[in-house]
């Protein structure tokens, strides 16, 4: 048998040991383990931010996804070395959430891509390694201990005005709010009663170095705009979440929620609608009265009055505890959709809430959907008496600048106004419900009531409503149409009318 020489042996064991070192390297080279970020420019000068926090075992990847305001806990990993799917999940209040992410190593880089939903468009980014550390979740801060916070005096009928979500979501600038307040101005609404120009989410910028908030480049000037609203006799509101980042990711008040305030009030903002969303990633659902209450006494020593709205999808009761901590409206429900079916589910589910409203403090189940095309005229209708009846807040979604008559017909109808507006504050109920069938009541001043009969169904149907079922002995000695906008001559014991498919007929009654 041939023997190697010492010479050749040597050689076997250096290219070895090269080999292993090699593979040692390739190894820790493809190892993900680590913090990797993504940053995607948005138009208005911030970035769209997704942390990937990896702990790689194997082929076995765990860890952290982080983008706006979701924080997901690494459930699943499949593939590899170089491409691979990553299932994040989880928890918001009793529902699970989860996403799904598609990772190719190119390089030193990571090529993420991912759907916010099932049906939408890809996203895709580019991930470098970060510092460890960078996007993680903040430190908890202590909670106050609950006291009753002063009530601030507003609102004492449900506020009425615009928001700028449910038409323009992220495009909202200052051009966009100025044109608002101007058509708000011009159009019959200031007079009909609509006061508040809202801006929703994505206004925010960054921290300068002492903390404060400075608006992205879509609002260069918060308190010109703010003076320009108020030149037009009109009011301006904010957005704002007690937690690190808003929904759509853009910066939060968490432990700035004094200094905010200030700003906010040295701008003079009349109104803030403050949204839970990332607060859940720090806090329970228990925790959300101390948490608003943070907010609520901030807004108070702000030196302005400034309109409170609690934005938390009708979590932990919120109802029951909402006045204590500040609040002039509180969300009730999850988030209004522009079709029937959403406006529906959410509308006729506030049944039972009215023990909980009063003057300066209103059940909210979100903005109006009114002229952004997803209802029909006599669905609008449906929207707008029902909100009406439940003296909910009168906001409206739709670009003021573009309303059929129709359409404007339906947000300036005074009639149906003075019912939400009604002095006495007094929230209506459903008295009866008979298949698509439903008659809601609701009591008004100087011994009058509003009375709507709804037909949920698909098919023309007569309603009818007999007196007793209102405590009423007799016939009303005056009743009015409110979306006919005449008077009616009653007789007998009850009232019956055709009521068209996703339609009402709306009377007041009364002396």
């Amino acid at each position: 048998m041939k023997r190697f020489s010492f010479e050749s042996r040597t050689v076997v064991r250096t290219a070895f040991f090269l080999g292993l070192l090699f593979f040692a390297i390739r190894s820790s080279a493809d190892d993900l383990t680590g913090n990797w970020v993504a940053r995607s420019p948005q138009a208005d000068g911030t970035s769209r931010v997704t942390y990937l926090d990896l702990k790689q075992v194997g082929s076995r990847i765990t860890g952290h996804i982080r983008v706006t305001q979701f924080y997901y806990n690494i459930v699943e990993s499949t593939g590899g070395p170089d491409t691979f799917i990553l299932t994040g999940s989880m928890m918001d209040g009793h529902n699970e959430r989860r996403v799904r992410y598609e990772v190719r190593r190119v390089g030193d880089a990571l090529h993420v891509a991912t759907r916010r939903r099932p049906d939408s468009e890809l996203i895709e980014m580019v991930a470098h390694r970060a510092p460890a550390g960078e996007g993680a979740l903040p430190a908890r801060l202590p909670l106050p201990a609950l006291h009753d916070v002063p009530d601030n005096g507003l609102a004492r009928t449900p506020p009425m005005g615009w928001n700028s979500w449910n038409k323009f979501a992220e495009r909202v600038d200052d051009r966009a709010v100025r044109a608002m307040a101007d058509a708000m101005a011009s159009n019959g609404m200031k007079e009909a009663g609509y006061q508040y120009v809202n801006i929703d989410d994505t206004w925010q910028g960054s921290r300068d170095a002492q903390g404060n908030i400075i608006p992205n480049k879509k609002f260069p000037d918060m308190k010109g705009l703010a003076d320009y609203v108020h030149s037009k006799g009109l009011k301006i509101g904010i957005y704002s979440s007690p937690g690190p980042k808003t929904c759509a990711g853009y910066e939060g008040s968490y432990g700035h929620e004094e200094q905010d305030a200030k700003t906010y009030a040295a701008w003079g903002i009349d109104y803030l609608k403050y949204d839970w969303c990332d607060a859940r990633n720090l806090y329970a659902d228990e925790d959300m009265q101390a948490v608003y209450q943070k907010m609520g006494d901030a807004l108070l020593k702000s030196g302005r009055p400034i309109l409170y709205s609690l934005c938390q999808y009708g979590r932990a009761e919120v109802w029951k505890w909402s006045a204590t901590v500040g609040g002039n409206a509180w969300r009730t429900t999850g988030d209004i959709r522009d079709s029937w079916e959403s406006m529906a589910k959410i509308g006729f589910a506030q049944d039972g809430l009215a023990p909980f409203a009063k003057p300066g403090h209103w059940n909210d189940p979100d903005m109006l959907e009114i002229g952004n095309g997803g209802m029909t005229e006599e669905e609008s209708k449906v929207h707008m008496t029902l909100w009406a009846v439940l003296a909910a807040p009168l906001l409206a979604g739709n670009d003021l600048r573009e309303m059929s008559p129709a359409i404007a017909a339906i947000l300036l109808n005074t009639e149906v106004i003075a019912v939400d507006q009604d002095k006495e504050g007094k929230q209506g109920d459903r008295i009866s419900k008979s298949g698509d069938r439903e008659i809601w009541a609701r009591t008004l001043s100087d011994n009058q009531q509003a009375v709507a009969l709804f037909n949920r169904g698909s098919a023309a149907a007569e309603i009818t409503v007999p007196w007793s079922d209102l405590g009423l002995k007799s016939t009303p000695p005056r009743a009015r149409d409110l979306w006919g906008h005449k008077d009616l001559n009653l007789s007998g014991q009850q009232y019956t009318a055709a009521v068209p498919a996703h339609g009402v007929v709306f009377l007041r009654l009364g002396n």
